[in-house]
C-alpha cells in the first residue's frame, strides 16, 4: 500500500515537516506502507504556473500522480490567519483541477501546526470541509501541534491515534459474499467506496 504525505511547511527546518514525519512513522508502525513525501514548498513556482496556465510542470505532475495513486494520505499545513496555508490550498486546487476525483474515497489524516492552541479549530473549520469537498474520507482524529505541544505526551497520543485510524481505513478487507457464493477477492477500501458511489 502507498501512503503519500503532503507537507506544506515554508521554513527549513519546519515544524510542519516534523509533524508529517512523526505521523508517517506512526502509520508505518500500524500497517505496512510505502511512504512518499510531497514537499509543497519545493513546488511553489510550478503550482503558480499550473494555476495560471492550466499546465502543471514535471515535478508538480509527479506529485499530483503520487496523490492520485495513494491508498492513504497525510496532509499537514501550517496555520496562517486561522486557516490552512495558501500554498497548501493551491496545491490541492491544482490536484482537483487535473482530476476532480483524485481524492474520492481516499482515507486522509489531516494535521496542522501553529504558534498557539487557539488555532486548533482549523482542523474542523477549514481542513475537514476542504477534504469533504474533494470527497476524501477524513479520519476522526485530526492532529494539531502548537508550539507548547512539542515534547508533551498528549501530542504523541494524538499522533498514534490518528495514524491508527488511517491505517485501519487503508487496510484491504474482504468483500462479503452473496448467499451461496464463494468469498470474493480482497477489495481495497477506496474501490469499495467508489463502487458504492456508482451503484
Amino acid at each position: 500500500m502507498k501512503l503519500v504525505v503532503v507537507s506544506a511547511g515554508l521554513g527549513v527546518p519546519s515544524s510542519t515537516r516534523l509533524l508529517a514525519d512523526r505521523l508517517a512513522a506512526a502509520a508505518e508502525r500500524h500497517t505496512a506502507v510505502e511512504v512518499e513525501f510531497v514537499e509543497v514548498r519545493d513546488l511553489a513556482v510550478e503550482i503558480a504556473h499550473g494555476l495560471t496556465t492550466g499546465f502543471p510542470g514535471p515535478a508538480l505532475s509527479a506529485a499530483i500522480e503520487a496523490v492520485r495513486g495513494a491508498d492513504g494520505l497525510i496532509a499537514v499545513t501550517p496555520v496562517f490567519s486561522a486557516s490552512y496555508g495558501g500554498l497548501f490550498k493551491s496545491f490541492f486546487d491544482t490536484v482537483g483541477g487535473v482530476d476532480r476525483d483524485a481524492l474520492a474515497g481516499t482515507p486522509v489524516l489531516v494535521a496542522a501546526t501553529g504558534g498557539s492552541a487557539r488555532h486548533s479549530l482549523v482542523l474542523d473549520h477549514a481542513l475537514r470541509p476542504l477534504f469533504a469537498y474533494l470527497r476524501a474520507v477524513v479520519v476522526p482524529t485530526g492532529v494539531y501541534a502548537a508550539s507548547e505541544d512539542w515534547g508533551a505526551p498528549g501530542l504523541a497520543d494524538r499522533i498514534d491515534r490518528g495514524a491508527a485510524e488511517l491505517a485501519r481505513l487503508m487496510r484491504p478487507t474482504a468483500a462479503l459474499p452473496a448467499p451461496g457464493q464463494e468469498p470474493a477477492e480482497v477489495v481495497p477500501f477506496a474501490e469499495r467506496l467508489a463502487a458504492l458511489g456508482q451503484a
